[in-house]
């Protein structure tokens, strides 16, 4: 079953999380999260007092991108129903061996929710799933048919889309020849970011070339940046990363470059990463981010729980949806721009443009 979800996408803030190898509460109650919209109205007082426990993939807590995305919605959940302090919890995985005993320990602690952000959890989660048919999972990325485990998949691939778009009217207008795709690790879900990505940039101008690689690794922010250095270096104007904490690397070595003279450009991935590309008087040298409402999800189904109206399956967040956008403030993008990109995203939702998951390199 797929149900889309009529989201309310808005611009991502950066939160300072702290990096632990053990399990660490989240009830930060000092700072203020505006970005998660609800347009219910709702009676705390009918909420359920809910335990949530995240699993972080390899690229941790603090990857500035994909895992904290997820663990700012819950965050925010916990914030806005005042849960008390404990009831929000992570633990890090620093290897895939870790994903099964992190995920047990949840399950046997009897977390009403266990959240698991990243295609890389599908087998254990299988496992987990079958072995605790009791606990409710929310799984971002990836399919994992149980009945307690709901679903969040988004179309990636639309949003590089617009990025790519993006990128591309940045180069001509520099008059720039080449730009760059980095990803994580070399599987479907990450290629379905450089598919969307080169659809964009041909959609632009065909004659624009594309450099494409990838680091290996989600949390090796030096490779990531000699990934990047390699690629600036063999003329891209703009990257483009899909690469989690690795993709941290990609902003750095941008930001060495242009503090050394270079124009050159990043654009983030997850969320809106214009304060990572920050490098003085607050000029970033994020161009732009492809967006993902991963931390709508993770509020949107941590409240689904506590008002027992979890329910598994697939649940689509597309470009349709705003599940995948780029942020709402772009300040390095002109308006054309921003005007251009908006007509090929209503091209995309009306059908008129049907984006291709699929890279060409690997049909």
């Amino acid at each position: 079953m797929k149900k889309f979800l009529a989201l309310s996408l808005v611009l991502l803030l950066s939160f300072a999380l702290i990096s632990c190898g053990g399990d660490a509460p989240a009830a930060d109650k000092g700072e203020e999260v505006t970005t998660i919209v609800d347009d219910e109205e709702v009676d705390k007082a009918s909420l359920k007092e809910i335990t949530v426990g995240l699993v972080t993939d390899i690229g941790g807590i603090d990857d500035k991108s994909f895992n904290q995305g997820t663990w700012e919605g819950i965050k925010y959940y916990a914030k806005k129903f005042e849960l008390p302090e404990g009831n929000v919890a992570y633990l890090q995985s620093t290897s895939d061996a870790d994903y099964i005993p992190n995920l047990s320990q949840y399950a046997e602690d009897k977390k009403d929710l266990i959240v698991a952000p990243g295609f890389l959890f599908e087998e254990a989660l299988t496992k987990i799933a079958a072995d605790f048919p009791e606990q409710k999972i929310l799984f971002i990325d990836a399919v994992v048919d149980a009945p307690n485990v709901y679903n969040a998949v988004f179309a990636e691939h639309e949003g590089s889309y617009l990025v790519g778009v993006a990128a591309a009217l940045k180069a001509k207008d520099a008059g720039k020849d080449t730009v760059g795709f980095v990803g994580g690790m070399d599987f479907e879900l990450i290629q379905k970011f450089e598919a969307g990505f080169e659809q964009g940039v041909k959609a632009v101008d065909p004659e624009l070339k594309i450099l494409i690689d990838y680091v290996g690794d989600f949390n090796n922010s030096e490779k990531g940046q000699t990934v990047a250095a390699k690629m600036y270096d063999a003329g891209a104007y703009v990257i483009y990363h899909a690469a989690g904490g690795s993709g941290n690397g990609v902003i750095k070595e941008a930001k060495d470059r242009v503090q050394n003279d270079e124009d050159v450009w990043a654009i983030g991935v997850d969320k809106d990463q214009y304060d990572e590309g920050v490098y003085a008087d607050g000029k970033s040298v994020i161009l732009t981010s492809m967006v993902k409402a991963v931390d709508q999800a993770a509020y949107n189904v941590s409240k689904l729980v506590a008002q027992d109206k979890f329910e598994g399956g697939i649940h689509v967040y597309d470009l349709k949806a705003n599940g995948v956008n780029i942020p709402a403030e772009n300040p390095n993008l002109t308006e054309d721009w921003v005007k251009q990109i908006n007509e090929y995203r209503e091209k995309i939702m009306s059908g008129e443009i049907k984006v291709d998951a699929v890279p060409e390199r690997v049909k």
